[in-house]
């Protein structure tokens, strides 16, 4: 506000000020000598205005509801006017503010109307019962029964009793008090009141004084200074205090007695306290006064910005502490407008508000989250969305995710955090293609080059510098902010669409891409399958345009022709060559041929490709990786033979499995994939890939005993062994082997044993075979939507075989319907497979015997009927997944040539 509505605003509040003195009887002499107590005596002029304003906004949300009497009313600001429209009291209550910042008209005529605080001589249970309450509706006071009461805390003829107008005699409640500020006794007295009295008046009212105004509840359930004082020094120190650290603010008034920072923990207490009184008693005038304090937090974050950035977020903190108010108002109304207000949160304040969450809050996580995702899952199976409409354009999900972002991060930091340890970044050259950049220029949309390297850190995690591969145990499971109902309503184009365009345009489109941690892995897949696809359509167009310049022969895919018999040697030397002479060529799609063989590879033929490739170079006879035969899993071989060129074709290899959506049959550790992700292995690693050496390693950590080095009796040098069974001794430090494991030098020992077999002992190896995997995956956005166990289950596919799901997901064709004998028949002879015959069963159906992300209920069968009865086997387009089977007469014959065709099929035949 400008100097002049300073002034004007100072001049209407002395006279607010002045109007309220003729009221109040004259005690000067109280007034000075109680600082605390900022009534209208007070030469303080901070007070004064902020008095005045808080009274200006009060008449303008009375005039706005019930306005000020005069029929001839011409103040379009008053309803007696008739102009003013009908507003609820949340709506007037934000308007009022408006109209104090506009200045706008006030009806000199309007009634006095101040609400009246707890404060008073009585004790707590009387001034509960006998306080006066104005009637809006109708304009009449009404009294208690009690006499006593009546006279000290409200007069008629005075005005409302409010924190600023309290005789001396009453400063000390004050200081507790402060108005309608709560404190975990005051809580308590309140419930225990209200089930004793069965009224829940005065408990209503002073939740709704607390959580309808930000500057009264972020003081609220503050860390006392002195909690070890007691009794009378107490006392007495606080008789003292109430002059000498007395503020020009009457609302900080609280914190010359409450310590800085929210008492998180008695807020709990407090709070879960409340849940001992019926819900009926107050959810309703919860679910009122949550909806008022996120519009007036929103004004404030929006407008006025007068909140520090502390008591907005103790006030999110809070609100979210309000325990289950088991109403739909709740879902439907006051945690929207909590998620519509979080949204204007700055980062730094997002941050503030995570870690409170992550360290003090925990125990709340699951309940947060819980709300937050009721709320949408409400939202989408209750809502009709179109084209015109998505979800995407619906607010109250889009909050909702934004806020659950924060939970996210909190959850992290409530975990299990280690070091940052990071592996090296892959520094590729850049591939130039003049040719392709001028069709950029011409079809800007024609190429996912425009978007390389647009994908940044998020700026909330950059603020908590915390990143989800240094978290090895979130306190909830990352499961649990998976949104299914959501995931399903999506529609990925689109939303890959926003996604785009808001890195282009700088957030102007909401996208789901970039809060993946509420996207199932099945959808998340399917956002990258369109946005491969789209990567190879843009480098078919530029290869078209090579040729019909003239530059090149057409080669709008990555063709490989392969022999059986020499399928490795084949597919590395061509790969390789690709590598070398235009690595760009490696995001175009997929087209292998087996020499000698018809068929055209409309996707099945790739399948098969790559899994005789994995068959054959995961092989432990080609010594490049060796086997742990406890975990099944397979490893780099650090004595490998093979050059560094080798591991970067099998890095391809896998990049281009992921990049043709083709899931493969490799048993890495998880280790592997949080390297390729960037980051380094630790001990903890050790569990998926040697569990006799992790069990071994935690017992030497646990051990307490002084007796350690001649228990153990182990030392800095290592030995293990290598692909042909020989022994190799390996120093973790210098003389490691005149050095004795010990309790001061345990940690270091096993840090520093996981590092070598993790990182160094395969750090030639492993780089190579990184590098050749982001040769592919470099442009994409797997890193940013994919945790490691996430991408893991892309390359491997999910572990659940639920023939069940597969079967309610599985078209007919050609006569065949669900009803069909044969259908029938077939079915009751596969659920009746062993795990193996089903795996044989996939493979000889879609080409992989894996599970696609997201269970078998992804996976889109079609039985076809191929004829009648007859004697031929079964057969399969693996291409399109589509069975092939005649309607056999019987049951028996059906699982007869079914179990022969699925046993005895290799190769790719005339279909």
């Amino acid at each position: 506000m400008n100097s002049k509505s300073e002034t004007d605003e100072a001049s209407r509040g002395s006279e607010a000020s002045s109007s309220n003195n003729s009221a109040t009887p004259n005690n000067s002499k109280d007034h000075s000598s109680v600082g605390l107590c900022a009534g209208s005596g007070s030469s303080n002029p901070h007070i004064m205005k902020r008095a005045a304003a808080r009274q200006l906004i009060e008449r303008y949300f009375y005039q706005l509801l019930d306005g000020c009497g005069n029929p001839n009313c011409d103040n379009k600001y008053c309803a007696s006017s008739g102009e003013a429209r009908n507003l609820t009291p949340n709506e007037a209550a934000a308007e009022a503010i408006k109209l104090f910042y506009k200045e706008a008209q006030l009806c000199d005529t309007l009634p006095n109307k101040v609400p009246r605080t707890e404060a008073s001589t009585c004790d707590s249970s009387a001034s509960t019962k006998n306080s006066n309450v104005k009637d809006k509706s109708s304009g009449e006071n009404k009294e208690s029964d009690s006499a006593s009461c009546s006279v000290s805390a409200y007069n008629k003829a005075d005005k409302p009793e409010t924190s600023h107008n309290i005789s001396h005699g009453e400063s000390e409640k004050v200081i507790y008090d402060n108005g309608s500020v709560l404190t975990e006794e005051r809580i308590y007295e309140l419930c225990d009141e209200c089930l004793q009295t069965k009224n829940p008046e005065p408990l209503i009212r002073v939740l709704g004084e607390a959580f309808t105004q930000p500057t009264i509840l972020s003081k609220c359930f503050q860390r006392k200074v002195n909690q070890s004082d007691t009794g009378n020094a107490e006392k007495k120190k606080l008789g003292k205090e109430s002059k000498a650290m007395c503020s020009s603010d009457p609302d900080k008034d609280v914190d010359s007695v409450m310590g800085p920072g929210l008492d998180v923990a008695s807020c709990q207490r407090a709070l879960q306290y409340l849940t001992k009184v019926p819900s009926e008693y107050y959810s309703s005038a919860f679910v009122i006064a949550l909806t008022t304090l996120a519009e007036n937090i929103e004004i404030d974050l929006r407008i006025a910005k007068k909140m520090s950035m502390e008591d907005v977020v103790h006030c999110f903190v809070i609100a979210f502490e309000v325990p289950d108010l088991g109403c739909n108002d709740y879902l439907e109304i006051a945690l929207p407008a909590l998620c519509h207000a979080a949204q204007h949160l700055s980062i730094k304040a997002q941050a503030k508000l995570a870690r409170l969450w992550g360290q003090h809050c925990k125990e709340s996580l699951r309940h947060i989250l819980e709300t937050i995702q009721q709320l949408i899952t409400l939202r989408v199976i209750s809502t009709n969305y179109s084209r015109n409409f998505q979800v995407q354009d619906d607010d109250s999900v889009t909050m909702a995710t934004k806020l659950m972002k924060i939970v996210y991060y909190a959850n992290m930091l409530a975990g299990v955090i280690e070091p940052n340890l990071r592996e090296e970044p892959i520094v590729l050259t850049n591939q130039l293609d003049p040719l392709g950049d001028a069709l950029d220029h011409l079809y800007p949309l024609s190429s996912m080059k425009n978007f390389k390297g647009t994908q940044q850190d998020d700026p909330l995690a950059t603020e908590l510098d915390i990143n989800v591969l240094d978290v090895r145990k979130p306190y909830l499971p990352f499961e649990e902010f998976y949104n299914e109902p959501l995931s399903d309503t999506i529609e990925m184009d689109i939303d890959l669409a926003n996604c785009k365009t808001e890195l282009a345009n700088a957030g102007r489109k909401f996208s789901f891409l970039k809060y993946p941690f509420v996207l199932t892995p099945a959808t998340k897949s399917l956002g990258l399958y369109y946005e491969n696809r789209i990567r190879m359509y843009s480098e078919r167009r530029v290869s078209l345009l090579h040729a019909v310049v003239g530059a090149a022969p057409p080669m709008p895919f990555l063709r490989l022709k392969v022999r059986r018999s020499h399928i490795i040697d084949d597919a590395l030397v061509e790969l390789e060559m690709i590598a070398m002479e235009r690595a760009l060529d490696l995001k175009k799609q997929l087209v292998v041929e087996f020499e000698g063989e018809q068929g055209v590879d409309e996707g099945g033929v790739s399948k098969e490709f790559f899994q005789l490739v994995v068959e054959q170079i995961f092989n432990a006879d080609y010594g490049m990786f060796t086997h742990r035969a406890d975990s099944q899993t397979v490893w780099f071989n650090p004595t490998s033979f093979e050059t560094e060129a080798q591991f970067t074709l099998i890095g391809i290899v896998l990049g281009l499995a992921i990049y043709n959506n083709i899931i493969l049959a490799v048993n890495f550790p998880m280790v592997v994939y949080r390297k390729l992700m960037g980051r380094k292995g630790s001990f903890e690693d050790l569990s998926d890939w040697n569990m006799t050496l992790y069990n071994g390693l935690k017992d030497l950590l646990e051990y307490t005993g002084s007796d350690l080095e001649e228990v153990y009796y182990q030392t800095f040098r290592i030995c293990y062994t290598d692909v042909f069974g020989n022994n190799i001794f390996h120093d973790l430090k210098e003389n490691g082997d005149d050095i004795f494991v010990t309790q001061e030098n345990k940690q270091e020992f096993v840090d520093l044993y996981a590092d070598f077999l993790l990182n160094s002992s395969v750090e030639t190896q492993f780089k190579a075979f990184r590098r050749g995997f982001a040769m592919v995956t470099d442009e994409s956005q797997l890193g940013a939507l994919f945790r490691p166990e996430e991408v893991e289950m892309l390359v491997c596919g999910s572990k659940n075989f639920d023939f069940n799901e597969l079967e309610k997901s599985t078209e007919y064709d050609g006569g065949f319907t669900a009803e069909s004998q044969t259908v029938k028949d077939f079915w009751s002879i596969v659920h009746g497979l062993s795990l193996e015959d089903k795996r044989k069963l996939l493979q000889f159906t879609t080409g992989s015997d894996r599970v696609p992300v997201g269970g078998l209920s992804h996976l889109k069968l079609v039985i076809a009927r191929n004829g009648p009865d007859c004697d031929r086997l079964p057969a399969a387009h693996t291409c399109f997944n589509v069975l092939l089977l005649p309607e056999y007469d019987s049951k028996e014959k059906l699982q007869d040539r079914l179990m022969k065709a699925i046993s005895y099929s290799k190769g790719f035949g005339l279909l």
